[in-house]
């Protein structure tokens, strides 16, 4: 089983909601997406988030296979908070991850894997090729470069583009702890930004709150839609509005 590019098929949702998803390699595009930085790839092109960033989407085809893919998305209403804890879904970046999440049982914590994933010039702790010590991120949230060293660890954090806590009012809460864990620590749910963008962000959906670097929106509204999308998680009717409306 494959992913299809931009998505995933009906047939990934199986057991606790996802299976593994083989990256597709780009069709008649061309060459990935890619963002001025040269690092970042389109989500596009990124089916499984185990290739780093988020490229804009400026092209009109490609933003015409955001839309088709985001209309895919379904709906419903945001259910209440009630019983929400972040330990629902497991101890913060676990590698011990049940099921067929990338990254994981690599013996690197979650975290790490995604600082190795979008940083550049990264260096690690000695002895170690897991421990990221320092690092240069381009934030997609914000467009700019973030020279991160591990002693100011939270000037940069990972954020769940799907935030944990909209999942569990989205259905989450019925689930499987073990599907729990695996949303929370999916690569493609998660995103190194910057800090202050990411507190700003909260638990928001994207019709009250959206990068502040209006290129990247679109490229955004694809990533919440895919995670959406494969873990068969509904969003509000006026969060998939906001969503299409951000790749006209």
């Amino acid at each position: 089983m494959r992913c299809a590019r931009g998505g995933v098929t009906v047939a990934a949702v199986l057991l606790l909601g996802i299976t593994g998803c083989t990256p597709q390699t780009t069709g008649s595009s061309g060459p990935e997406r890619s963002a001025a930085d040269g690092h970042a790839v389109s989500p596009l092109d990124n089916p499984d988030g185990t290739k780093p960033g988020l490229a804009p989407l400026t092209d009109a085809a490609d933003r015409a296979e955001a839309r088709a893919l985001i209309q895919k998305v379904a709906t419903k209403g945001r259910g209440p908070k009630t019983g929400y804890e972040r330990d629902k879904f497991g101890y913060a970046w676990m590698d011990s991850v049940p099921g067929d999440v990338p990254y994981a049982h690599n013996g690197c914590d979650t975290r790490n894997d995604l600082l190795k994933r979008d940083g550049q010039d990264v260096r690690f702790r000695k002895g170690s090729n897991c421990v990221v010590v320092s690092m240069t991120l381009h934030d997609p949230y914000t467009g700019k470069s973030i020279a991160w060293t591990k002693s100011r660890a939270t000037t940069v954090q990972i954020d769940h583009v799907m935030p944990l806590s909209y999942d569990w009012q989205m259905g989450a809460s019925r689930w499987a702890k073990d599907k729990r864990e695996a949303i929370a620590n999916d690569p493609l749910n998660l995103l190194p930004v910057d800090g202050p963008a990411n507190g700003a962000k909260s638990d928001s959906g994207p019709a009250t709150w959206l990068p502040p670097d209006k290129r990247i929106r679109c490229a955004y509204a694809v990533r919440f839609a895919q995670v959406s999308l494969k873990y068969a998680l509904p969003v509000t009717a006026a969060d998939k509005q906001m969503m299409l409306r951000q790749c006209d």
